[in-house]
Parts: C-alpha cells; sequence; structure tokens
C-alpha cells in the first residue's frame, strides 16, 4: 500500500479510540495538573455556575465527575495537588528491563566485534526510554537509523506509539506509517510521512489542515524534508538494505480495551490502563491532607478593642508579641473568662495516612507490581533470593515483557546490522542476534562468597563451575583465566599427564 494520494482525516478515523486513551495516559504519565485539569474539565473559565458541565451526559458529563473534573469556584486558588505515581510506574517498569545492558551474541567474530560497537554507542539510554514510553502507552516502536553528516554509524531510534498508523498481519507488524508535523502556519499544517515497508521506505510531504492530510506537496518544500528528494530512487522510496521489514513494535502488555477491533487489537495496553481512578482519588487524597494541614494552621481571634488602627482606610493589626497595651476601657463580664480565642483544627494525619497507602498499593497491585519494587516494605538489606519472592508479581509482569521485547530486539538489530552494512560498508554479516536480558536482581557477593566456600568444603562443586558462579557476566576466557591464576596461588596447578611425553 503506497503512501496517500488525496485528501482523507488524519489521523484516520478508526485509531480514534486508541488515540484518544494514549492521549488520556499521557496526560497523566507528564504528571502536568494544567494538562489534568484540561482533560477532566476542570477550568470553568469564570462560568457562573462551575459544576454545570457535571450534571450533564456522555463523555463531558463523566470525564466531569472526576476530581480533577471538579472546577474550581470563583474567586478561588487552585489547592488541588498531585502525586506523579503514573512517572514512577513508568519509569520503575523501564528500570526492571534494562537496568543493566541486554547481551547481543553472534557467531562472526567481526560482526560481534562491530555489535558491541554499536551497542555501546548510546543504546541502553534508547532502550530504557523506549521502555519507559512503552508502558505509559501501550507500545513503542524501534527502527534503525543513520545520518552520515553526524556520525559515522547507525543507531537505534524511538518512535511513540501515537506517532505510527501501524497495519498488523497475523499478529505482526507488516508495514508502518510514521507521521510528524513539520509547519504550521496561518491554519495550514505540513504533515511528514514516512512509510516502512520491507526493503524500503517511502516518503511523503502534505499540506493540509489540523484535522485534515491535505495533498501531497514536493519534498523540497520544506527544510525538514528536503534532503529525503535527493536520497529516493525511481520508484519513490529509500533502499534499507534489509530484506524485511525495519521496523520492530514493541506491545507493553495484552490489550483488553479492543481485542475485538482487528485493527487495534495488537497495539497493546499501558500500564496505567485501569488505574486512572485510583490515581485520581490518590490525589485527592493527598489535596484533602493538605487542606487539613492548611486549616489546621492556629489562629488567634481577638476582640475589636485589642486591634491598632493603621490610620484612615488601611485597617487595623494586632501583634501577638507585643507586651504591654495601653488601658481598654472596657467592663470584664464575670464569666466571660478570656478575651482571645484560640482555634486550632485537628490535622487527620493518620487516616490521611492510611488511605492514600491502601491506594498506592492498589494501584501497583492492579498494573502488575510489587510494593518492594518502589521501596514501599523497607529497604533492609536480604538475599536476592528474599528480594524475588517479595518482588514476584513484578518479577512476573517482567518475565511478561522481556517476552516481547527479546524478539522485538533480535529483529531490529538484524536490521541495524544490514543497514550498517549497505550505508557504511562495514565488513558485519547482518543476523539475528541472541538476544540476553541481565537480572533484574544481583545476588550479595558475600553471599555468593559464602555459598561458594560451603560448596569448596563439601567438594560438591569444581573450581571452573565456582568462578562462574560468583562472576556470571565472565565469558569462557576470563573463567579459564582466572582458575589458572587460582590453582598457581593454592599450588594445585599441575601438568595434565596426559600432554607429557611417554614414558620410558
Amino acid at each position: 500500500m503506497p503512501l496517500p494520494t488525496g485528501d482523507m482525516p488524519w489521523p484516520p478515523p478508526y485509531l480514534a479510540p486508541a488515540l484518544d486513551a494514549m492521549h488520556t495516559w499521557d496526560t497523566w504519565w507528564s504528571g502536568d495538573p494544567d494538562r489534568l485539569e484540561q482533560l477532566y474539565g476542570g477550568r470553568n473559565g469564570g462560568a457562573p455556575d462551575p459544576k454545570r458541565l457535571q450534571y450533564a451526559g456522555g463523555v463531558v458529563g463523566r470525564l466531569a465527575r472526576w476530581w480533577w473534573g471538579t472546577p474550581i469556584a470563583p474567586g478561588e486558588r487552585r489547592t488541588k495537588l498531585h502525586v506523579p505515581i503514573a512517572g514512577d510506574l513508568c519509569g520503575g517498569s523501564a528500570d526492571l528491563l534494562f537496568s543493566e545492558p541486554p547481551k547481543f551474541t553472534v557467531d562472526d567474530e567481526t560482526t560481534q566485534a562491530r555489535l558491541d560497537t554499536l551497542a555501546d554507542d548510546g543504546m541502553l539510554a534508547t532502550l530504557q526510554t523506549a521502555a519507559e514510553v512503552g508502558a505509559a502507552l501501550g507500545g513503542v516502536y524501534l527502527r534503525p537509523v543513520y545520518d552520515t553528516d553526524i556520525a559515522d554509524r547507525p543507531w537505534i531510534d524511538a518512535v511513540h506509539a501515537d506517532r505510527g498508523i501501524p497495519e498488523f498481519r497475523w499478529g505482526r507488524l507488516a508495514a508502518v506509517t510514521f507521521w510528524r508535523v513539520v509547519a504550521e502556519e496561518d491554519g495550514q499544517v505540513w504533515r511528514h510521512l514516512e512509510r516502512h515497508e520491507p526493503g524500503g521506505i517511502l516518503h511523503g510531504l502534505y499540506q493540509g489542515t489540523r484535522d485534515r492530510l491535505g495533498r501531497p506537496v514536493p519534498l523540497e518544500d520544506n527544510p525538514a524534508t528536503a534532503p529525503f528528494a535527493t536520497a529516493v530512487t525511481e520508484e519513490g522510496a529509500i533502499p534499507t538494505g534489509y530484506a524485511g521489514l525495519d521496523v520492530a513494535y514493541i506491545p507493553n502488555q495484552a490489550t483488553r480495551r479492543w481485542r475485538s477491533q482487528p485493527r487495534l487489537q495488537d497495539l497493546g495496553r499501558s500500564d496505567l490502563d485501569g488505574v486512572e481512578p485510583f490515581m485520581d482519588a490518590l490525589d485527592e487524597t493527598y489535596s484533602s491532607w493538605m487542606r487539613d494541614i492548611r486549616i489546621g494552621k492556629g489562629r488567634v481571634i481577638t476582640p475589636n478593642a485589642f486591634l491598632q488602627s493603621n490610620g484612615p482606610g488601611r485597617g487595623a493589626s494586632w501583634s501577638p508579641d507585643r507586651e504591654v497595651y495601653a488601658g481598654l476601657d472596657m467592663l470584664a463580664r464575670p464569666d466571660s473568662g478570656s478575651q482571645l480565642t484560640v482555634v486550632q483544627f485537628a490535622i487527620r494525619v493518620q487516616e490521611h495516612r492510611e488511605t492514600a497507602e491502601d491506594l498506592v498499593n492498589q494501584i501497583l497491585r492492579s498494573a502488575g507490581y510489587s510494593g518492594q519494587t518502589f521501596g514501599i516494605g523497607g529497604d533492609v538489606a536480604v538475599t536476592a533470593t528474599e528480594v524475588t519472592a517479595r518482588e514476584r508479581r513484578s518479577m512476573t509482569t517482567r518475565g511478561r515483557k522481556v517476552l516481547r521485547w527479546r524478539p522485538a530486539l533480535a529483529h531490529v538489530i538484524e536490521a541495524l546490522l544490514a543497514v550498517d552494512q549497505t550505508v557504511f560498508n562495514s565488513r558485519v554479516v547482518p543476523q539475528r542476534p541472541t538476544v540476553e536480558f541481565a537480572d533484574s536482581v544481583q545476588e550479595d557477593p558475600l553471599s555468593l562468597a559464602n555459598t561458594a566456600e560451603v560448596l569448596r568444603r563439601a567438594q560438591a562443586a569444581s573450581t571452573d563451575t565456582l568462578v562462574r558462579m560468583v562472576n556470571p557476566e565472565w565469558d569462557d576466557a576470563q573463567v579459564a583465566a582466572e582458575v589458572e591464576r587460582i590453582q598457581q596461588e593454592n599450588g594445585t596447578a599441575v601438568p595434565d599427564p596426559m600432554q607429557t611425553g611417554a614414558l620410558p
């Protein structure tokens, strides 16, 4: 399917449910209170009745009935407090996957050396960012890119899920069209469409409006797309050097909302899907807590006679630190008691704390994580086995995500090697690597040493096995060298009798 040739609604209408959901998740992930108020209609714009929208029907009324949809009364300042737990969730998901760089292994030594160089060039930071974006929006695209003017090698780029029009076939990405706004002026919008198909990339520039794609115009008409005009072939595409599709899509988790919609069912699900009401309630709880603190400030109510005039039109004031006052011409009533009244409201700390903790635990549980992953439950040093047991739910969620990330990473790395060979004339052999994810929980060195010591005394493991257990990231050459050094230090390095000459 080529690029569009005529005017059409943009983005395509069938993507509206997914893009609306991604917009909601993105708003929570951004942590911007202004965007939350705008999303749920909390800005009344000075209307005489700030709550009129909450009685409306349909989507508008439903959103306005959220706590963030409660408008601020005229004349009052905003006192709503936002807890950025959505950002913590998505960031924690990325940390579980890529706290350590994954290991890519191929058979060819030259290709392996070049792949190590490509992987060291900021790839881990890109993968961490992509994992956080995917956790927030429900998925993310990975693609190899290059620019000979700024680098002598290709690299991996992440594209957000709401900037791609995917085409799936049997649950796999068959083609995708990325789009971006490159210019906007006087109601006219110029969009750059980049369609990826097996073997090539199509580029197009369109002049339209905010909701219409418009007509295609030459790529030279905009500086952002002019470089592509000289790179396309007669067929209108830029070859990638890779026979298959050079883009991989990683859905975050299985879809729930659109499972019965064929065009949307493979997009994936955000970690924030379904927990928006709890995040709304958490913000309300913390705002109520802060309201108690504001109202609970101690105040003193004093008679007017205690106030000192500041002059005509300037009101009166009272200083609680003043020691001596002038005599007051007043009669004290026997039953009046003190003329000063101290007002101090109670601050419901315990109630708010327990409510907030319960909401946080519910949010984490619904998103598929354990509280221990986010520091809930203490930071007492324990073994890796105990940590894994406490974080079992988080480890299970991580395992599900690894199942989706591993084949996608292998695919995009193979495409990256093909681009490196075609564009930069490297001597690599494009092949699909073996991808190994590092353990997110590292064993305590002291615990490993104690285990190795017990196994050594019991003669239950060889020196080679113990070295591999204490240093799981080492390769065979490093292990062999360490075993030889240990044997020499202990005086157990003896020549192999099978390697000696024949006996006389």
